[in-house]
């Protein structure tokens, strides 16, 4: 056995000293073994091992196969891309191996009669016919299932991930595969790895194509067209799409599967998808079937909040007298549309408000919050409730920065949407259809930024009796994920919508909401980017640009301005003058390496304590999400903790994540952020690099986005007329989404207006009486 292992490839035998590093969930560790043998070019005896492991004790060897690794800080490292337990060829050995503690029961005179019967391939015999074990003396049928299953927790993996190594398959890919189909892998990888598409998180279809092809499969294998399928489908969500029709997504596997394959052959696999329910063939379009259950289930469950009519009644007159008393106590005056969102608000199951910067959005918000109040006898300090699941108001919004400013702007709780769910990292909530959210007032800032999925999961955890009011600015950004929800609610008609229109923060002066909302009316012009008191535009080109970014930062600095309010806003990570390079040099210039910086490498990027950073994916059991911004405020190596661990601590408003090697990707510099990152939150100064270069990026509705970031000082620096183009630009990437046609058939085409005013009031005005 050995002589064929140093034959086949590259190898290093030994045994594990003790693991500096082990993650639970995905099996991967990092470890140090006592080499025994080798035929790589590696003269010492011991090395740090990384790769995905299952099972490995310090009583035995094992064959690790993979690279040498260069690391920057702890010097070479051995990459394990395949392993298995080391058996010495020799009769003795087999009967060690076999009486060790692995394996319950099994004695040295067992294991004898084990190798003596089956010989020296016993443990292939075992694994693939347990019943070779019946009739050995003293070996019991419980002893007999336990060694069996026992073999294939340790050998058979290794059999089945030395395998799956041949085809390029990592063994963290191995494990999910194993986990799947234990033995059978072997079996599905020759006959169908295109199973694995469809039943494998992450497997893609080149990876099962090349397979196939390795293994001689046909190109017309029935089980390649449904990959090729679940391929273009999955590929589609990218684009925001939640179905593609049907004629589209047949030429686009015709693309994929090869020209040789007729439309008849596809058409009759689809069919086969459809019966199998692995696909949802519906209105000629076809849909993922989480897709369309989301987005149906989203309609079914407006449709159930809205037909439950409000019981409460209150006149005109109330409502003139609760709002003016409002007025009073917040030292303002509300506008005609304003005091038309509060009215229709507080009459509406479910109600959309939506307008610009400087409209009045919060204003409105806060109004409708204290007349509900008002009108209902509630309190609004949340500390006059025995629990707080009795406080009536819940408000909620994407992104935790989000979710910050609407606490801020209301003074009432708010969390965000993920949080307020329960989501367990996963699939799971726990609020849902059984347990739903208490309280009678939903209120869902940035709503254009919610997507089919998260809106399915919201609505139905929305009881009957509660009222909801989706807040958002619909020039922006549609959601990353698939659909454009708000856009579909405010054009099927049938959700009640106040649009706000006047500018009240313009009054004061603003050149910022002046822009924006020139760019939302298309009435830009080359004298709209004339000098203001909180504008500026700097001429730079491609070349020069990010040298121009940093000699803001330079000048800011002198002037004493705190660099943490400054954030630049980019829509490409990419090229010269991408968000990369923008968090190099802005790096470089406020938090440069000294003798006395802690520093960390990350691949080819360095983290130092100081650097701002955000939040890439969604952590629920740290309590910090996708767009969240901290502070590295800690770096720990290895040798430094009893972990054994290398470690950065992340300061998060007010908690503070300690992260680890495996989890280094979860996070990036924050210097520069992406457009689409920024979406939800607003800072008090923004630098927006535009120029020729972001071409195929720059559109109405990106900038629009960039620009309403802002709160009080805004710098376009870059090329004017390439500013010019992108805002107006339309963005003409249609998003395929069914939610208009499924509200038409949920909803009825006339509903009733809610008692809420009397029959004699309709018809006045409040501003008749003013």
């Amino acid at each position: 056995m050995e002589d064929k292992q140093r034959n086949e490839k590259g190898y290093i035998r030994g045994r594990l000293l003790y693991t500096i590093f082990h993650n639970e969930d995905e099996n991967f560790a990092i470890i140090k073994v006592k080499i025994e043998d080798t035929n790589e070019d590696y003269e010492e005896k011991e090395i740090v091992a990384k790769g995905y492991f299952s099972h490995l004790t310090e009583e035995h060897s094992y064959y690790f196969h993979g690279v040498f690794e260069q690391h920057q800080k702890f010097g070479i490292q051995y990459r394990v891309e395949s392993y298995q337990t080391y058996i010495p060829d020799t009769k003795e050995g087999l009967i060690s191996y076999l009486s060790s503690d692995l394996f319950y029961a099994i004695g040295e005179k067992t294991a004898t009669r084990i190798v003596d019967k089956l010989g020296m391939n016993a443990i292939s015999h075992i694994l693939e016919d347990p019943e070779c074990l019946d009739g050995i003396p003293g070996l019991k049928k419980q002893t007999r299932e336990q060694l069996h299953k026992s073999l294939e927790e340790h050998q058979g993996f290794e059999r089945v991930a030395i395998t799956l190594s041949s085809y390029q398959i990592s063994l963290k890919m191995a494990q999910r595969i194993y986990q799947r189909y234990k033995e059978e892998a072997i079996h599905k990888l020759y006959d169908d790895p295109y199973q694995f598409v469809f039943d494998i998180e992450g497997f893609g279809f080149q990876s099962a194509d090349q397979i196939a092809r390795m293994n001689g499969l046909s190109m017309d294998h029935p089980n390649r067209i449904g990959a090729g399928c679940i391929f273009v489908l999955q590929k589609s969500i990218q684009d925001g799409h939640v179905y593609l029709p049907y004629d589209q997504c047949v030429r686009e596997m015709i693309q994929v599967l090869g020209f040789e394959l007729t439309e008849q052959i596809i058409q009759e696999r689809l069919e086969q998808l459809n019966t199998e329910k692995k696909i949802i063939i519906s209105e000629g379009n076809i849909y993922l079937p989480s897709l369309y259950y989301a987005e149906d289930g989203f309609a079914a469950h407006i449709s159930r909040i809205m037909n439950k009519k409000i019981e409460s009644e209150t006149t005109l007159a109330e409502l003139m007298k609760i709002t003016g008393e409002i007025e009073e106590e917040e030292i303002l005056s509300y506008g005609k549309e304003q005091f038309d969102a509060i009215e229709k608000a507080l009459q509406s199951k479910v109600m959309i408000l939506t307008g610009g910067p400087g409209t009045g959005k919060t204003t409105v918000i806060k109004g409708i919050v204290k007349a509900y109040a008002t009108i209902h006898d509630h309190s609004l300090d949340i500390d006059d409730y025995e629990k707080k699941s009795d406080f009536p108001f819940v408000l909620t919004a994407p992104t935790g920065r989000a979710a910050k400013r609407l606490k801020e702007s209301t003074g009432l709780p708010s969390s965000t949407i993920h949080r307020l769910l329960g989501w367990d990292g996963k699939d799971g909530f726990e609020k849902n259809e059984q347990e739903r959210l208490s309280g009678k007032f939903l209120i869902v800032d940035e709503f254009s930024m919610v997507d089919t999925w998260l809106a399915n999961h919201l609505f139905k955890a929305i009881p009957d009796d509660m009222q909801v009011l989706l807040v958002g600015d619909e020039d922006q950004l549609p959601s990353v994920g698939p659909g454009q929800v708000l856009s579909d609610l405010l054009s099927s008609g049938k959700i009640p919508i106040v649009r706000l229109h006047e500018v009240y923060r313009q009054k004061e002066g603003s050149k910022i909401i002046e822009l924006a909302h020139e760019i939302k009316n298309n009435e830009i012009t080359d004298a709209s980017l004339q000098k203001a008191n909180d504008f500026s535009f700097i001429p730079a080109s491609n070349r020069q640009i990010v040298e121009a970014i940093t000699i803001i930062f330079k000048h800011a600095l002198e002037k004493g301005i705190d660099t943490n309010a400054i954030q630049v806003l980019a829509p490409i990570y990419k090229t010269e003058a991408g968000i990369n390079r923008i968090n190099e040099e802005i790096q470089q210039l406020l938090n440069p390496k000294t003798d006395k910086t802690r520093e960390m490498k990350v691949m080819d990027v360095s983290y130092r304590v100081g650097d701002r950073v955000i939040q890439l994916v969604n952590q629920p059991e740290d309590g910090v999400f996708n767009g969240d911004i901290g502070e590295i405020v800690a770096i720990f190596f290895a040798k430094e903790n009893k972990e054994k661990k290398e470690q950065i601590v992340i300061a998060f408003e007010e908690k503070e994540i300690v992260y680890e090697r495996q989890d280094f990707g979860n996070f990036m510099h924050a210097y520069c952020i992406s457009i689409h990152k920024s979406q939800g939150s607003e800072f008090p100064i923004i630098i927006l690099p535009v120029i020729s270069s972001y071409h195929r990026m720059l559109r109405k509705n990106l900038l629009y986005t960039a620009i309403t970031r802002s709160k009080e000082s805004l710098i376009i620096c870059g090329d004017m007329s390439a500013f010019l183009r992108g805002v107006t630009t339309m963005d003409t990437n249609q998003r395929y989404t069914s939610l208009i046609e499924r509200l038409e058939s949920r909803l009825e085409e006339e509903q009733e207006l809610p008692n809420f005013i009397s029959d004699e009031e309709k018809e006045l005005n409040p501003y008749d009486f003013m």
